[in-house]
């Protein structure tokens, strides 16, 4: 998890470097503290972030860490593209376009296991012709409608996408930065880089393979892990009544009720149509929808948003003017002296005296058939009213309602359609032609989301989630300490001294399992910048070629499965899945020795010795 690291810093490996040299101090005080951080992390007992901020004040305290370089990590890359990710897949999620996808592709699957083969099969296959992350980001919001749909926790699906957009990373040059780097370092050694899909059989070897095994390894996984509760989880309002207006452009115009609710799925309930001049009908399954009928419909508010948009209707209320730019929506129960009870919302017309559009009710155990402007409010009753964010509170007030704890509702929200995939892919497309840096990319596209109103700025910050950022902020300088030690030149010499001693396919594993266990402390590109020197070294001494050494350090660096801190990917679904950090290593061990066991002779089958 280093910050960065020059080509210069390298090992420059001779072989005077297989004598072991004698452990300093300062390395052995670096050692302890990463035991003592694993231990704690292991343990479970603190929060990460807390464990993080712990580490960082012992390395100050032993002097391992330098006092300057100790908030590095604040500023660095990681920070800002995990931050900015979780905001740009967080407007992905709201734009309904990939959940629209979806659709189209899963049908009506609702066994997890299916659903998790093709949740991680597209990101493994998208991770290789785009950055890991922004694949990882864009089908995230995918995972929890799909985990919705079949019961399960999102967290039997997170995880194994995080390790398929790894995996996928392995089979083209562009997919992660290791395969870059060691390609620059053939052609330093041989005049000739690794082209685009040189990395594509062992790669896609190595994919299937890990398809194959995440599709039944996930059950390693802890059940029922969960994302942190927040307050709103404990709101259990689950059937609230809105309606909405048919337009002629409407993708429901013409169709009958029974062909209307195939297009909108099972999850909501027709329970009036009214036609002009207040005439109810009954909702029979032979009735016609036409251009200007008002539609009312029950069911959670998701599933309402979901269906008003899949159909093109217009949502009650939303031809009114709203005034101010951060226009929201808030679930608020009706308290017993509000000026509402006993009165309907078109009587004491809400929008004219208050400025707010009421745009759904629930009441316990009673299902409405009138119109949203007739229902007579009661005690008790929950409504949903939309205005301006920064007013509503002061409208309740007014109102003598009470907000209820805040949770994300889509429902009255505006989608910004292609919009926000639009920015995650045009991000996507420069960071692969190596216009724009990774960071800078991901930081202007969630600006961007903001900008255009794909996510509301209030939104965005609640979807970040810090305790992760601060404890990758902290554990940088940390893992630093390795590299300014010493400590990682140490491993690197025992690493020498005891792969000369093995046969060929021996010391290509050992290189492999090497890059992988120093790649959560380096992060994979500083990995690869250390190990590589020493694993075309190795192949020249012992009258090897280099690519298939140089090739196992790619794999090593590439497939961090052990730690949620090695990668941006791992860390990216640590928050949202409810994992701890031991959870990793139960479905990335397993991994990681299948990795090895493929990926050795895939390799030399590939890539001759000889």
């Amino acid at each position: 998890m280093a910050t960065q690291i020059c080509a210069a810093d390298a090992l420059p490996f001779t072989s005077s470097h297989v004598m072991a040299q004698p452990m300093t101090t300062p390395q052995a005080l670096a050692f302890a503290l990463l035991a003592a951080l694993m231990l704690l992390f292991l343990w479970g007992r603190l929060r990460y972030d807390l464990v993080a901020g712990l580490a960082l004040l012992a390395g100050l305290a032993l002097g391992i860490v330098p006092a300057e370089a100790a908030f590095s990590g604040f500023s660095d890359d990681i920070v800002i593209i995990v931050g900015s990710a979780l905001v740009v897949s967080a407007a992905v999620g709201r734009s309904g376009i990939v959940e629209a996808a979806l659709e189209r592709v899963a049908g009506s699957t609702r066994r997890a296991g299916t659903q998790l083969l093709l949740l991680t099969g597209s990101v493994t296959f998208l991770s290789a012709l785009v950055k890991n992350i922004g694949a990882l980001a864009m089908l995230m919001p995918a995972a929890f409608q799909l985990a919705k749909r079949s019961g399960s926790s999102p967290s039997c699906f997170l995880m194994p996408m995080a390790f398929g957009s790894l995996l996928g990373g392995l089979i083209t040059l562009v997919g992660t930065s290791p395969n870059i780097i060691v390609s620059r370092v053939r052609e330093e050694m041989t005049g000739e880089p690794f082209g685009m899909f040189d990395y594509a059989p062992v790669g896609l070897g190595l994919a299937l393979t890990g398809l194959v095994f995440l599709r039944f390894g996930y059950r390693l996984l802890p059940a029922g892990r969960h994302a942190a509760p927040t307050m709103g989880e404990a709101v259990d309002v689950s059937d609230y009544t809105t309606e909405a207006a048919i337009a002629p452009e409407s993708a429901a115009n013409g169709l009958t009720v029974a062909g209307f609710k195939q297009l909108i799925g099972d999850d909501v309930e027709v329970t009036a149509l009214h036609r002009e001049q207040r005439r109810r009908i009954q909702p029979l399954p032979d009735a016609q929808l036409a251009a200007g009928d008002v539609i009312s419909l029950d069911g959670e508010p998701e599933a309402l948003e979901r269906a008003i948009a899949r159909a093109g209707l217009g949502l009650a209320g939303q031809h009114r003017a709203m005034e101010g730019d951060d226009v929201g929506v808030i679930e608020a129960v009706i308290g017993s002296d509000s000026i509402l009870v006993g009165e309907a919302a078109g009587r004491l017309a809400l929008h004219h005296r208050h400025g707010v559009n009421l745009i759904a009710v629930s009441r316990r155990g009673q299902r409405f058939t009138e119109r949203l402007r007739d229902i007579v409010l009661c005690p008790g009753d929950v409504i949903v009213l939309q205005g301006s964010l920064e007013a509503l509170p002061e409208r309740l007030r007014e109102l003598g309602a009470l907000p209820l704890a805040e949770r994300p509702l889509r429902l009255g929200q505006a989608r910004r359609g292609l919009v926000p995939l639009g920015i995650l892919g045009g991000a996507m497309l420069l960071t692969a032609l190596g216009l724009v840096l990774v960071g800078i990319a991901f930081f202007g596209a969630a600006a961007l989301v903001m900008l255009t109103g794909a996510l509301p700025p209030r939104e965005a910050y609640k979807h970040v989630e810090w305790p992760i950022l601060v404890m990758i902020a902290c554990l940088i300088p940390v893992s630093e300490s390795l590299r300014t030690t010493g400590a990682t030149d140490l491993i690197a010499e025992w690493l020498s001294a005891t792969a000369t001693t093995l046969p060929a396919w021996g010391a290509l594993a050992l290189v492999m399992v090497a890059a992988m266990a120093v790649t959560p402390f380096l992060n994979n590109a500083a990995t690869v910048l250390v190990m590589a020197p020493i694993a075309s070294l190795f192949a020249t001494n012992l009258g090897y070629r280099p690519e298939a050494f140089l090739m196992a350090v790619a794999v090593g660096a590439g497939c961090d499965f052990l730690t949620p801190i090695g990668h941006q990917c791992n860390t990216l679904v640590m928050g949202p899945g409810g994992y701890r950090f031991g959870d990793y290593a139960r479905l990335g061990a397993p991994l990681s020795v299948l990795v090895v066991l493929v990926g050795t002779p895939l390799i030399l089958m590939v890539w001759p010795l000889r």
